[in-house]
């Protein structure tokens, strides 16, 4: 790898670069509706609080309630595909999916430790330079230095490795289209070393 000099995306495509920092200005909701909810269809995979019961499933806690929100809907449409989340996301209104959001985007979030320290260097190196080699641009040019995303754009900092693993593979053999489409061309061009290590690198962050 060379360090990485310009990023580069595709024509047409574009990221946007106002990054959150935190959960200030959320918008009024009915979190006693959300925390019945999540107690009764989020929590046996997500945990209480939102903290990943189990390596297969995200990190609700800390992100930001309108990716949460239209993911929800997109699981409802079945623009993004899961049987279980279509399951779970069925008959929730707009309301509740943003209440939801919001309550997770409340809850308290924390760096996890790197496992593999070498390999979490170059998901370092990849996540801040990019790869000019393969036209990989660097992960923070959209997600923010410290992986917090944006209202459009998730928060990768402290999400399971094994869920950002999942989800690069799905964008890279284009299974998962309800998302930016950026997210294509750059999945596609990460190897299979470069996804482990990224995907344990933002787990780092918080």
């Amino acid at each position: 790898m060379k360090i990485w000099k310009k990023t580069v995306f595709p024509a047409g495509l574009a990221c946007c670069m106002s990054f959150a920092a935190g959960a200030a200005d959320l918008p009024e909701v009915n979190l006693a509706r959300a925390e019945q909810i999540s107690a009764g269809r989020c929590s046996l995979c997500h945990g209480v609080d939102g903290e990943s019961a189990s390596a297969l499933y995200p990190r609700l806690a800390g992100q930001h309630h309108r990716y949460i929100a239209r993911q929800l809907a997109d699981f409802q449409s079945g623009q993004r595909k899961s049987d279980t989340m279509a399951s779970m996301a069925e008959g929730l209104t707009s309301e509740e999916m943003l209440a939801l959001g919001v309550y997770f985007e409340r809850k308290p979030t924390k760096a996890r430790e790197a496992r593999d320290a070498e390999l979490a260097a170059v998901g370092h190196f990849v996540f801040h330079r990019g790869n000019e080699e393969s036209g990989v641009p660097p992960c923070a040019s959209c997600h923010g230095e410290r992986g917090l995303g944006t209202d459009e754009l998730p928060r990768l900092a402290g999400q399971v490795p094994k869920y950002i693993e999942s989800q690069l593979k799905s964008f890279g053999q284009r299974e998962r289209t309800n998302d930016n489409a950026v997210m294509h061309f750059i999945a596609s061009k990460l190897s299979e070393l470069e996804i482990k290590a990224v995907s344990l690198y933002v787990s780092t962050l918080n």
